[in-house]
């Protein structure tokens, strides 16, 4: 993690701040917590952009390792599993790429390390510590009670706590070793894939400038992290020796960075937000953010006048395209905003969010043929990004219009599973498998649902 978790749970709740602590870490937040998670074809393309050299240098890039954004307003990130989980509030806050890409590279840093695994077994046997002196303190105060002595039973209960606080302090000074070890790896990977750490500085700067306007003093024994100055004190010879301490980050980069921020800053803050970030109203990151506030003030058409201005300036984006299939379906022309969509595609084959909203918005034509597409689009995408649960919800739809009742029903079944509800989820595989054929691949697919059994925690 990037951020310090402050645990301030005192002996009675030492147990649970553990296993807190260890869900967090698991398989998946996703099982052990809910996160409201982001998905933009922009923006995560932006993000996997920033990581992937990163990734490579630090010998992760064939690990299936992948980038999820959480709506959440904080400055924070942090890993779980294979995933990298990044807060919306970092991508906004932070000015420059090179900012974002020092954060990731310290996540990866924990993933390269074996850090989580580490984890595990230090929580493990912090566990292990706070039992046996819990024990050890219930075995003196039955000698104390079985005696009459209250100072024995004095002694039993300072015995437990003592024994659970050295438990607890051992486990935050492991955690904070371990983030001074992905702070220095972090500005070596920087270094190998010629980048500079005066993001990470900055970083840092922040989050000390934050704890001093909130007033909040912190015993530097009771976090988990080093404090905000002591890690700009530790990596700051290393930053400024660098070769490339005064490496910038191409122009080209900045601006999809910008656009990144305005998109954001639109959709999560509205537009008195963006004017504080984009001091140039005639910028791109400013017209950008102001034709998303107007498409979702309701405002469609001075929208796609607005988004028309900015595929002027840059034809070649497909997020412009996107954005204006988004406008022409809230302005109920799914036929051009199919063409908007189609053009996206065009122009990023790869992005299978962008293949789904075009399935969408040649759903909505309503023309059968057009419908037929949109299943082989939505097929793709979800090929792609096969947890995507939206996208199931649309190929059930346009499976339903073709009379497709089985592929539609299988289709609900896949939504149902990916969202979690595993019961509604074997009721549809069930109604599938009665229409498909025995043994075909949607046959087997339904059967796999059926039969599949809720993730371990």
């Amino acid at each position: 993690m990037l951020f310090p978790q402050l645990f301030k749970a005192r002996l009675s709740r030492l147990a649970t701040s553990l296993v807190v602590t260890l869900a967090l870490i698991g398989a998946s937040p996703a099982h052990a917590q809910r996160v409201n998670v982001v998905r933009d074809a922009e923006i995560e393309a932006l993000v996997a952009d920033y990581v992937r050299p990163i990734l490579k240098v630090a010998g992760l890039n064939r690990s299936g390792i992948e980038v999820v954004l959480v709506n959440d307003n904080s400055f924070n990130a942090f890993v779980a599993g294979r995933r990298i989980f990044v807060h919306a509030g970092a991508l906004l806050q932070s000015e420059t790429p090179n900012e974002i890409i020092g954060v990731l590279a310290h996540e990866v840093a924990h993933l390269a390390g074996g850090h989580q695994h580490r984890l595990r077994e230090q929580l493990e046997r912090a566990q292990t510590m706070a039992i046996v002196a819990m024990l050890m303190g219930v075995g003196a105060g039955v000698a104390g009670a079985a005696s009459g002595s209250s100072g024995i039973g004095q002694a039993a209960a300072g015995l437990a706590m003592g024994g659970t606080e050295m438990a607890r302090r051992s486990l935050l000074g492991y955690q904070r070793t371990e983030e001074i070890t992905a702070d220095r790896s972090a500005i070596d990977y920087l270094n190998k894939t010629k980048q500079s750490g005066r993001g990470m500085l900055k970083t840092f700067d922040r989050m000390g400038r934050d704890l001093a306007l909130a007033g909040v003093r912190v015993d530097p024994y009771q976090v988990s992290h080093p404090m905000p100055r002591e890690r700009i004190a530790n990596l700051e010879q290393l930053v400024r020796g660098s070769p490339y301490y005064d490496a910038k980050d191409s122009p080209a980069l900045q601006q999809r960075h910008d656009l990144m921020r305005a998109k954001l800053a639109a959709y999560t803050a509205g537009p008195a937000a963006a004017r504080r970030i984009f001091k140039d109203p005639a910028g791109l990151g400013m017209q950008y953010a102001d034709a998303i506030s107007t498409y979702l003030s309701g405002n469609p058409r001075d929208a796609l006048a607005k988004i028309d201005r900015l595929i002027a300036r840059q034809p070649q984006n497909p997020y412009f395209h996107e954005m204006r299939g988004e406008i022409l379906i809230k302005a109920n022309r799914p036929q051009d905003a199919a063409k908007a969509f189609g053009q996206a595609v065009k122009l990023a084959p790869s992005s299978g969010l962008l293949q789904i909203g075009y399935g969408q918005a040649l759903l909505a034509t309503g023309d059968p043929a057009q419908i037929r597409k949109a299943v082989s689009e939505l097929s793709a995408g979800l090929a792609r990004e096969p947890e995507y649960v939206n996208g199931y919800r649309f190929l059930a739809q346009a499976h339903g219009r073709l009379g497709n009742i089985g592929a539609a029903e299988l289709a609900s079944a896949e939504e149902r599973y990916y969202s979690g509800t595993l019961q509604e989820a074997r009721v549809f595989a069930a109604r599938a498998q009665s229409k498909l054929k025995k043994g075909s691949p949607e046959w087997l697919r339904a059967e796999d649902i059926i039969n599949s059994k809720p993730p371990r925690r």
